[in-house]
């Protein structure tokens, strides 16, 4: 008699449910015909930041429902699949049943970690720095390879990344980097990578081929489509300062002065563009990335949470990681808040963050419903 799988097919099939409710799919499917409509309406782009709303969300929640559809399709077919193999004694059914079920299991696994993206910001597109700490050339390089790791892992989401700034190191790597990631829930993914991250390895720089250890903060705020609107920053209250943009090395990117630094004088936040074709657009870029750092700053304040969110990350040296990432003498990417560890440290490195991401949100629900 072919292997059963009726109670694991029941037990999956429940927590096919229990995701339709957690995800609100009735909900989704109403919302997707209202986007839909709005979609169509003639006069859309005559207001483009109301269009690229629309259609960000419309192309969001159409991808949310595809996904659940599919999963819900696949338990119906493991049903009919099973059925079929205990009727006619079909142990190669069964087997595809066996493997159908632990593929099923995993993406369930996926799919409900979205459900614990339900922070208030978590839908928004996220802005991301990473500044070098301690470790000179070293943490300069890792700054580099850190804004590679995340250009990386959004890319393999089909997420959208544009870099805005990046100052360069005299010797090698990045002193700082500011990039903005956009896709569904960018943020709600990105937060748990702010704090500060260590990398231990061989130098590449060192003629003694010591291991050094190195240091570079992460940064991520939310992206708030408000923000331009509700945040206002007085001319008195900024220094502009215009610059010549280079590339690694010193070597010039533009020929003109057109990147573009602001300081909030009151604050102290500095921010920078180079990116952009012209001066205008630089300094657009940057006084924006500046509403949304002030946006987050005040709902920490509001919040009260501003040093448990911002976790002491003035230290960006010994002691106040949370991710360490080990490439000698041996191989390990560990996260010290979730204790979560891998041996795959390239494979981080090319951006398969997923994983490590996952664990850290489980801990704070874990973490959540303690409290409560």
């Amino acid at each position: 008699m072919a292997v059963s799988h009726a109670d694991e097919l029941a037990v999956q099939r429940q927590r096919v449910a229990q995701l339709e409710a957690d995800l609100d799919i009735a909900g989704k499917r109403d919302r997707l015909g209202e986007l839909e409509e709005l979609a169509a309406e003639p006069g859309l782009w005559d207001d483009p930041d109301r269009a690229r709303r629309v259609t960000t969300e419309l192309s969001r929640v159409e991808n949310e429902l595809k996904r659940f559809d599919r999963l819900a399709n696949r338990i119906d077919d493991l049903e009919v699949l099973e059925q079929l193999a205990q009727e006619e004694d079909d142990a190669g059914s069964a087997d595809e049943v066996t493997t159908g079920l632990k593929e099923l299991s995993a993406e369930l696994d996926r799919l409900e970690v979205v459900t614990m993206l339900s922070g208030e910001h978590d839908s928004s597109d996220a802005i991301v720095s990473v500044h070098a700490g301690e470790g000179g050339v070293d943490a300069m390089d890792w700054a580099h390879m850190l804004q590679r790791m995340y250009l990386r892992w959004a890319e393999s989401r089909g997420y959208e990344a544009e870099v805005y700034d990046q100052s360069w190191g005299e010797e090698a790597g990045l002193k700082s980097t500011t990039f903005e990631v956009r896709g569904p829930d960018a943020y709600g993914w990105l937060s748990v990578e702010h704090g500060v991250h260590r990398l231990v390895r061989i130098s590449p720089f060192d003629s003694q081929a010591r291991r050094q250890t190195s240091f570079a903060l992460v940064d991520v705020v939310p992206v708030l489509p408000e923000v331009e609107e509700d945040v206002q920053v007085p001319d008195e209250d900024i220094r502009v300062d215009v610059y010549r943009s280079s590339g690694p090395g010193g070597q010039s990117v533009n020929t003109t002065d057109s990147a573009v630094r602001i300081t909030h004088l009151p604050t102290g936040i500095v921010v920078s563009c180079q990116n952009e074709k012209s001066q205008h657009q630089n300094k657009a870029v940057a006084l924006r990335v500046l509403k949304v750092k002030l946006a987050e700053l005040e709902r920490q304040k509001r919040d009260d949470e501003l040093e448990e969110l911002r976790g002491g990350a003035q230290n960006v040296g010994f002691g106040s990681q949370i991710r360490s990432y080990v490439q000698h003498p041996y191989q390990m990417v560990k996260d010290l808040r979730s204790d979560y560890e891998t041996g795959k440290v390239t494979q981080v490195l090319d951006g398969e963050l997923d994983e490590l991401m996952e664990a850290e949100l489980r801990r704070r629900v874990r973490e959540t419903a303690e409290q409560e």
